[in-house]
């Protein structure tokens, strides 16, 4: 018989409340041997120092070495994407539709996030006067013509009330975990519209 503070090693050994008994092929090993294993916290008792290193026999923080990977990444580190809008030549509405031209800044990636946002054209008394688009600009590519995104807004009949005014393009994006919406981005246009457009709804 082999015996040390952890275990004990022999044939034929008897039973004991405070140890816990495996055979060979119980543990993966060949032979006739028995295995006998502290309880708990439990330790075998022997002459001599080095008592105060062992800690006890088959419990779960004795037998399993716990492998933590962290893979932490910085909040400062992360940013959402920008997005720009290349306006034309002209900053008038002479008809029933304005097409807009949105750019993302920067692609998309492990540290820059996508971002969504409502996008419409509204009077200056906050009226909704167009069709409304629900856009997320999540592209990836490194081309920054890959990163452009053509909208075409249709305005409809309210808009002929602001005839010969201003009207904003707003772009919201949804306050996080709620239904409410703050203001990303603004651009202003005259409306300036000689005759109702077939487009109109």
């Amino acid at each position: 018989m082999f015996r040390d503070r952890r275990f004990v090693l022999g044939k034929g050994l008897a039973e004991n409340a405070g140890l816990r008994k495996f055979s060979a092929a119980q543990i993966g090993l060949q032979g006739d041997m028995e295995i006998q294993i502290p309880k708990s916290i439990n330790r075998l008792r022997l002459r001599g120092s080095g008592s105060r290193y062992v800690h006890g026999g088959a419990t779960l923080q004795e037998t399993v070495v716990p492998i933590l990977q962290i893979n932490k990444k910085r909040q400062s580190d992360i940013s959402i994407v920008e997005v720009d809008i290349l306006r034309g030549a002209t900053s008038v509405i002479t008809s029933g539709q304005l097409a807009v031209v949105f750019y993302q800044t920067r692609p998309v990636s492990d540290k820059v996030r996508q971002r969504a946002l409502r996008i419409g054209i509204y009077s200056q008394s906050g009226e909704l006067v167009s069709d409304r688009h629900d856009l997320v600009f999540d592209m990836e590519s490194e081309n920054p013509r890959e990163r452009e995104l053509p909208v075409r807004f249709v305005l409809t009949q309210k808009a002929d009330a602001v005839n010969g005014q201003e009207v904003i393009l707003r772009m919201e994006e949804r306050l996080a975990g709620t239904s409410h919406y703050r203001e990303y981005r603004t651009v202003r246009y005259l409306m300036r519209r000689s005759f109702k457009s077939d487009f109109d709804f």
